[in-house]
């Protein structure tokens, strides 16, 4: 197995950061955001800044700084800046309703908040109930008295900062990944997984030098936006290009034009959005791009031939996961076989295995299970889930595959109910305990359903009480109520009305069934 010579003691952010100081890079543009251009001069002194300001608001080794930010360059300094002082940064969605953050935070115990101002109106409602926060900064704010204001804390902070000599094994952020139970897990990534997941799939799977300029849809507070965006790209000194809003596919050909980015990274979703604009191709120069990467979700191979018939450029599709923190298995430049998740990223293994843990032959369906250095170390406080995925060095990822004699890996399904909408995990039991809450639904079973592009979305079978119709009216009623409740994304695309659910003699829903 490839092997990444990691030193110890070690620091990520000295790596990631101090790194390209060190090899002469000062002048160079780190991060490319909205009209500004960012060297990775500034962003040293800004992480050392962010890190001592940390400091003074008492943050000590080991105690996480939640970071509820949009894609900002704050966010690179919150990040590296806490990793640097011994802290663990924990980005989390940016999608979620207030509930989710009072869980998140207080599950986490962070002691300070960095939060984008645009988000504030999520975590006001449940102030008083973040146990554990003893400030709350907040970027594009100043001079408030009630919070701290980032650029107030960083300007009268110090620019010099040694960094904190960590073991490579001590905890370095967390990325939280949601539950079958609609509890999202907090996996606690190590001081040297990130050094892992830039050398062998950055380096050796897209050839990433300091000439690439990245560009990516998913955001940072994704594993795999977290990678795109910022370690990658840092890593041999190249540059990034951050977006702070929504996807649109408008904004990201025009961005595309406009900075030039030589890799593109998005989830399928993306892809078929960008390829539902007629002419794109001739509207929107996109000649700067060697390579497109897909994650998150499975890439239906139509969309893999009409992107590379429209712009010609290969998608590398591939597999990784929160727990492992990036793509472990992907497609290779110039041998991708469309609709497959690719090859064996160097440095990672998998056996596809049946239910006594016994190989399956080629050519037959499995669970897969990885094994890499980039793996995360636990879920926190969740020992029984930690002891049931992580089997010594292997990780169960809950995925049904087949391998071709080619080595070629081919997703199958889940071997549990969970969807990926959009790339991001959603749990049916969280969108049907939605659904219920609503007087006109008596029960309700929620699977995922192809859309036209063959995408994975959730669909809900609801059985109505007594009285209510069922009506288109009352499916676009039920599809709001969710939405009030939920992130966005995780509404049901549809709803069908049934007059009783498929259940097991113990009355378990068996959505099995209604998925055919």
């Amino acid at each position: 197995m490839t092997t990444v010579d990691i030193p110890d003691p070690m620091n990520a952010a000295d790596l990631f950061v101090d790194e390209n100081l060190r090899r002469g890079r000062e002048g160079k543009v780190a991060v490319y955001y909205q009209d500004r251009e960012i060297t990775y001069a500034r962003v040293g002194e800004l992480v050392n800044r962010t890190g001592n300001g940390l400091r003074e608001l008492g943050v000590r080794m080991e105690e996480r700084v939640m970071l509820l930010l949009v894609d900002c360059p704050e966010f690179v300094y919150a990040f590296f800046g806490a990793i640097k002082i011994g802290a663990v940064p924990v980005p989390v969605n940016t999608m979620l309703k207030p509930h989710d953050y009072e869980y998140l935070v207080n599950d986490s115990r962070g002691r300070v908040l960095v939060v984008s101002e645009a988000l504030l109106a999520q975590i006001e409602p449940v102030r008083s109930r973040l146990r554990y926060v003893r400030h709350i900064v907040v970027v594009g704010r100043t001079g408030q008295p009630r919070d701290t204001g980032f650029e107030d804390m960083v300007r009268a902070a110090s620019a010099e900062l040694d960094p904190e000599p960590m073991s490579k094994d001590d905890p370095c952020f967390w990325l939280y990944s949601s539950g079958t139970t609609g509890f999202p897990k907090g996996a606690v990534h190590l001081q040297h997984d990130m050094v892992y997941c830039a050398e062998l799939f950055g380096k050796q799977v897209l050839g990433l030098t300091e000439m690439d300029r990245t560009f990516s849809v998913a955001k940072l507070f994704f594993a795999y936006g977290l990678g795109n965006s910022l370690y990658f790209p840092f890593r041999v000194g190249a540059s990034t290009v951050l977006y702070p809003g929504k996807p649109d596919p408008v904004v990201h050909f025009e961005t595309i034009e406009r900075r030039r980015p030589t890799v593109f990274f998005a989830v399928p979703t993306a892809y078929a959005a960008m390829l539902a604009l007629p002419d794109a191709e001739r509207k929107y120069d996109t000649s700067s791009l060697r390579l497109c990467v897909s994650a998150g979700e499975m890439l239906p191979a139509a969309l893999w031939e009409r992107w590379q018939e429209r712009f010609g450029t290969e998608i590398l599709d591939g597999i990784g996961s929160t727990e492992v923190l990036h793509i472990f298995i992907s497609n290779r430049p110039g041998r991708c076989k469309a609709g497959s998740s690719g090859e064996l990223v160097p440095g990672y293994d998998a056996r596809i295995v049946d239910s006594d843990g016994a190989p399956v032959p080629r050519g037959q369906v499995g669970d897969l299970l990885v094994k890499g250095e980039s793996t995360c170390a636990l879920y926190w406080n969740q020992h029984a889930k930690t002891k049931s995925t992580m089997e010594g060095d292997w990780i169960r990822t809950g995925d049904k595959y087949i391998r071709d004699e080619d080595g070629y890996f081919w997703y199958q399904g889940r071997s549990d109910d969970m969807l990926k909408v959009g790339g991001i995990w959603v749990s049916p039991v969280e969108i049907e305990s939605a659904l219920v809450a609503h007087p006109a639904v008596l029960e309700c079973g929620v699977v995922g359903a192809e859309d036209a592009d063959q995408l994975v979305k959730p669909k809900a079978y609801v059985v109505l009480k007594s009285g209510h119709p069922d009506s288109a009216e009352t499916a676009r009623e039920l599809q709001a109520f969710v939405r009030e409740r939920l992130a966005a994304y995780k509404y049901p695309r549809w709803v069908e009305f049934v007059s009783e659910l498929p259940k097991t003699a113990t009355g378990k829903i068996q959505r099995f069934k209604l998925r055919t």
